[in-house]
């Protein structure tokens, strides 16, 4: 039969024999698909598989394929080889190279380990969705990183079991492997300790009473497993060490606190006996390095490795040498995280979620590399996406919502899965080019993404604010100098309701120009900048940009609009707007030259407190509230913002950016039915 070879981009096809191919997430390394052939489910098989594995069970299961003869055979293999595959050395990471072979009879999987059945499965899984026969494939797949994960702060933002249990289930299936469990912070102790309970009674001052029991964390770390994901826990020391002063009344660097704490260990370790790895902390604080040698050398005696922060204690630019200090893996500490040779790194850098807007960091950390390598190495395990909380956000779907978490997690494992990138974030920026290969690869990741959001994350998509951005076209002005005001009327501004606009304007003897751009959520200016780059190489105060596009509508149409001018990071002190402004610059949007009001806050000009217990966040992330109605009339609509950088205005991030996308009138979908066009052009067939 003849094989056809499908490149690593892959493209949706019509050939109803390939369904499920074009929408493998994350991308497999080779495939080649056999024209006219398939394996048909919900029928009996012989299953051949000496590792007995969970994962190919339960996805034999889901799709009817129960256990009989009658000539139907899916053998699994554990080899010494797959062809071409790359591996790297992580310590009690696994090999997960895989071969899949498809015929209309018979499925062969291969694999180096059982770990590698478990990823041959999960790909089954997807090949299997919406359809009831498996295309004919030959499959090679393998990471090029070992570590693809996630981290929840639960010390500070507490989520159900159930809420894990979702997370893990969905995001495993995707080949998401590592749930980095951040248990204590600031805010609370979230581990039972039987032989100190007064941490979970005394040491919770945020969502008071809501713990995980040692049967919860053991039953997670199960649960986990099952699905080819390492839990590792995160004991916080000696640093963001509050709840264990309330709750023993001292501090953790005390005689009786190292003593304390080693006992605590004791207990962990025994509660995640799956997990080759322990997080300890270490940062933020000053304290001697023969107190965390002293806690590291406890852990191994445990039989456990250790993992510690970088940059750990308080100095920013000291990096963990493992000559001195003899920790097993480091998880890079935000912006400040250096590379340290001779041990692990896992890249978090700029993997921040609880700063991210919903697109345009998205982009930034999908089309990235990872420390700047295109495949792992004995220095480079991989890359964990951090959501952290310190700022109170209420309730577990505004946890998850608030750092568009399935989104930014898939697009970063992904990333670490292929490999690659064309330039590490400090250089690339998170702008999305309006064309050529980082486009189409961000459109093909999207495309995919937002296909599992409504099967394989259905379970999950009313926490998915994520919607199709790539077909957002703008013009964006130069900087306009302002004179310090805000309100100043220039002269863009006499264009706001026109059917056509300037590409230029001359002001003051100066021409002024546009430049086209592409994304529902664009940064002028980068809350990481210098070292991050917006859409400006050099954003000035004293500036406004204007901003617009036409919509192209089909018919008159009422629609959503999700409207954003300033994220407010679930971390950091803040300022909310005031009341009838968008944000605190002035930020100004209009539809067909009528304005568009800003939402009724909830806590207008409110000072909003990182790690208090009860107030924080309520609808200032346009993620917490309802679309904008509005109404598009048939033929073309204006879009037109008005984008002022005069100063902070109070806020305590020096960002400039906006956020706007069209959707259905529930704000779960992109309306999709029309065209984004600065031009006006129906024919650009850059707009897909």
């Amino acid at each position: 039969m003849k094989k056809v070879i499908i490149p690593l981009i892959l493209i949706a096809t019509s050939i109803q024999a390939w369904a499920g191919i074009e929408h493998l997430m994350p991308k497999v390394k080779q495939i080649k698909a056999i024209e006219s052939t398939s394996f048909s489910l919900n029928r009996e098989v012989t299953l051949i598989d000496p590792t007995h594995n969970i994962a190919l069970k339960k996805t034999l299961k889901e799709n009817g394929l129960t256990p009989g003869k009658n000539g139907a055979e899916i053998r699994i293999e554990i080899v010494k080889e797959i062809p071409g595959a790359f591996n790297h050395s992580v310590n009690g990471y696994p090999d997960e190279a895989y071969s899949i072979s498809i015929s209309s009879d018979h499925i062969l999987i291969q694999a180096l380990t059982p770990m590698g059945v478990t990823r041959a499965a999960q790909t089954i899984a997807q090949l299997a969705l919406d359809t009831n026969a498996l295309t004919g494939v030959e499959i090679i797949d393998w990471p090029s990183f070992k570590v693809r994960g996630f981290m929840h702060d639960t010390g500070r933002s507490f989520l159900p079991v159930e809420e894990l249990k979702r997370e893990i289930d969905i995001l495993s299936s995707f080949k998401v492997n590592t749930f980095h469990w951040h248990l204590t912070d600031y805010t609370g102790w979230r581990l039972e300790i039987k032989a100190y309970p007064q941490l979970t009674e005394q040491g919770i001052t945020r969502f008071p009473g809501m713990y995980y029991t040692q049967a919860d964390a053991k039953e997670i770390q199960n649960y986990a497993a099952e699905r080819g994901m390492t839990v590792i826990p995160e004991i916080d020391m000696p640093g963001h060490s509050h709840p264990f002063e309330i709750a023993m009344g001292h501090s953790m660097q005390t005689p009786q606190g190292t003593a304390e704490l080693k006992v605590i260990l004791d207990e962990v370790c025994s509660i995640f006996d799956k997990t080759p790895y322990i997080h300890i902390g270490g940062d933020e604080i000053s304290f001697p390095d023969s107190y965390i040698i002293d806690m590291i050398n406890h852990v191994h005696s445990l039989g456990k490795k250790v993992i510690i922060w970088n940059q750990y204690n308080a100095n920013p630019a000291k990096k963990v040498d493992p000559a001195v200090i003899p920790c097993d893996m480091t998880t890079n500490w935000a912006t400040s995280g250096r590379l340290s040779k001779g041990i692990p790194n896992i890249d978090m850098r700029y993997n921040y979620t609880n700063h991210f807007d919903v697109f345009a960091d998205l982009v930034g950390i999908y089309k990235s590399s990872i420390f700047e390598s295109q495949q792992g190495s004995d220095d480079i395990a991989g890359t964990i996406s951090a959501a952290w909380c310190d700022t109170y956000t209420p309730t577990p779907d505004d946890i998850v919502r608030q750092n568009n978490f399935y989104a930014n997690v898939l697009a970063s494992a992904e990333r670490a899965w292929i490999g690659g990138g064309e330039q590490y974030i400090e250089a690339g920026g998170v702008t999305l080019p309006s064309s050529g290969p980082e486009f189409e690869d961000f459109s093909d990741w999207e495309r995919r993404f937002l296909y599992h959001k409504n099967t394989t994350m259905s379970k999950a998509s009313h926490q998915i604010p994520y919607v199709k951005q790539s077909n957002v076209r703008w013009y964006i002005t130069d900087q306009i100098p302002n004179n310090g005001n805000a309100s100043a009327y220039l002269a863009p501004e006499q264009y706001i309701d026109t059917d056509t606009t300037p590409s230029s304007f001359t002001i003051n003897g100066v021409k002024y120009g546009v430049n086209m751009v592409t994304g529902a959520g664009i940064y002028l200016r980068h809350i990481w900048h210098p070292i991050v780059k917006g859409f400006y190489d050099n954003p000035q105060n004293n500036m406004t940009a204007y901003a617009w596009t036409y919509v192209h509508s089909p018919k008159d149409q009422d629609c959503g609009a999700l409207i954003e001018f300033y994220t407010y990071s679930r971390s950091g002190n803040e300022k909310a707007p005031s009341a009838g402004q968008w944000d605190r610059r002035g930020s100004r949007v209009w539809l067909n030259g009528n304005e568009i009001p800003a939402p009724k806050w909830k806590q207008p000009d409110a000072t909003i407190t990182q790690d208090h217990d009860t107030k924080g966040l309520t609808n200032e992330n346009f993620t917490a509230r309802k679309p904008v109605n509005l109404h598009l009339k048939k033929g073309w609509n204006k879009l037109f913002i008005k984008l002022p950088h005069v100063d902070n205005g109070g806020t305590a991030r020096d960002k400039w950016q906006f956020t706007f996308v069209l959707t259905d009138t529930d704000g779960v979908n992109a309306l999709d039915n029309i065209t984004y066009s600065p031009t006006r052009s129906l024919d650009d067939t850059t707009v897909k």
